[in-house]
């Protein structure tokens, strides 16, 4: 996975909670596309059928906030969010999302830098966006190399097993 990651920009507001994400009625469909086709379904029902592989979430502070279910960013990355930029995330959210392999950039006052639809072009490694509509670039926070690690794997299991085979010298 490439640590530059180029795509549209979707907003959303503060507080965007995992129950807003993907509703609990939801939960119990087992296939992964027909699960992601209710994200964010309760205030954007068009979201999942016009976002696009590679598109960023923009938002207010605390997103992922609410209960710890996975299913949350496993839906965000099915349909194609390669990452999201806001103030701040829930905890759990924020660990859940990188061991999936979203990146996340921390940026505050985030929303008032972006509109819906810009292009912007993140390089994750560097914790920049350029804000490629706007010709603007903006500092977020640059994660950690162990975390990147896990993002360029594309999550942590595909992490772990390519650690393994690296330390078996294969």
């Amino acid at each position: 996975m490439s640590s530059v990651i180029s795509g549209k920009v979707w907003k959303f507001g503060d507080n965007i909670d995992t129950d807003l994400i993907i509703p609990g009625r939801y939960l119990t469909i087992r296939d992964p596309i027909q699960m992601a086709s209710h994200t964010f379904e309760p205030i954007r029902p068009e979201f999942a059928k016009e976002v696009a592989k590679g598109d960023v979430i923009v938002s207010g502070s605390n997103f992922g906030s609410g209960s710890s279910r996975e299913e949350a960013p496993f839906v965000l990355k099915t349909i194609g969010i390669a990452a999201i930029v806001a103030p701040s995330f829930a905890r759990i959210f924020y660990r859940n999302a990188i061991n999936l392999g979203i990146s996340l950039l921390e940026l505050k006052s985030a929303p008032e830098y972006f509109d819906e639809g810009d292009i912007v072009e993140i390089n994750s490694e560097e914790g920049t966006i350029i804000n490629l509509t706007q010709n603007t670039t903006y500092q977020g926070t640059k994660l950690p190399p162990f975390l990147m690690d896990i993002i360029n794997a594309g999550g942590a299991i595909t992490a772990v097993k390519e650690r393994i085979k690296r330390e078996k010298g294969h």
